[in-house]
């Protein structure tokens, strides 16, 4: 597999990466994360599942990912090249360069759509923006780690008043009626994690074969049935253990999991700490 990458900054204030690849692409990692990401797509096409939809990427989209909302990249029908950037930021960082405008320029990451396809005249702007910024972390030319920072906000800034000015530039998921009908899934696992929840109950509930939804499921968002199920709960599992004093094993078993070892061990698969550790770590 032939790939091109590199990147700048960390994860825990601003960070920006560059991959180009030329072979066939999903990503492996089923993820969420508490910063928020950009995702712009600078040649080729790609499917993103984002929360509960997918979506056909085309180059010049821009993907705008809130925090804790699971996502993943597919390979999509067409030819498998394809170059990308992500922009990773958090709250922090974002109040010190923004300070009271830092709510304009989430206002991406508010809408109903998290693709936006912007009008051609200010794509060619943010393209701009994008490939300058590219430019100065590859080749670092003296005081070029002052160019990520207003590029960020420049890009940030024009999309969010571009969603002002125009009505209609997010796009649509896919609506053909297998992707409905997964949807309808996704959705109802998104409200009934915490409910003993089995394939090929919600099969019959809704009126569909246990395999062609295993099939279908995984086809159409990236993910296995019961891994999307495990990582939405651990997600759930996440938020109270850093924002209520509720005991862990009660959270546990709020968050579905009928098993409190079961529990400590994929939280751990997927998080990298333990339940203790990450509540310990999340208040500091």
């Amino acid at each position: 597999m032939s790939i091109e990458a590199f990147s700048y900054g960390s994860t825990s204030s601003l960070y920006v990466e560059y991959v180009k690849r030329s072979e066939p692409y999903t990503m492996s990692i089923d993820h969420f994360h508490s910063y928020y990401e950009i995702y712009y797509l600078l040649s080729g096409s790609r499917v993103y599942f984002v929360k509960d939809r997918t979506f056909r990427v085309e180059q010049g989209d821009l993907v705008f990912i809130d925090k804790s909302v699971v996502h993943k990249t597919l390979q999509g029908p067409l030819a498998p090249e394809h170059e990308r950037i992500v922009i990773h930021f958090t709250d922090a960082y974002l109040e010190g360069v923004a300070g009271s405008n830092s709510a304009l320029l989430l206002e991406p990451f508010r809408q109903a759509s998290p693709v936006i396809r912007l009008p051609r005249s200010e794509l060619r702007s943010a393209d701009t923006v994008i490939r300058r910024l590219l430019g100065e972390i590859r080749l670092k030319p003296a005081g070029y780690e002052l160019v990520p920072p207003a590029a960020v906000t420049e890009l940030l800034l024009a999309t969010s008043r571009s969603l002002r000015e125009n009505a209609h530039i997010g796009l649509d998921g896919d609506t053909s009626p297998k992707h409905a009908k997964i949807f309808e899934i996704v959705r109802y696992l998104n409200e009934h994690y915490d409910e003993p929840v089995k394939l090929g109950e919600i099969a019959a509930d809704f009126y569909i074969s246990p395999y062609h939804l295993s099939r279908s499921f995984r086809e159409v968002t990236g993910f296995t049935f019961s891994d999307y199920l495990l990582l939405t709960r651990v997600k759930e599992a996440q938020r109270q253990l850093k924002e209520t004093d509720l005991p862990i094993a009660g959270i546990a078993a709020s968050c579905g999991f009928d098993n409190f070892s079961h529990f400590g061990k994929m939280f751990k698969k997927i998080t990298r700490q333990s339940p203790r550790e990450y509540r310990k770590g999340a208040r500091f």
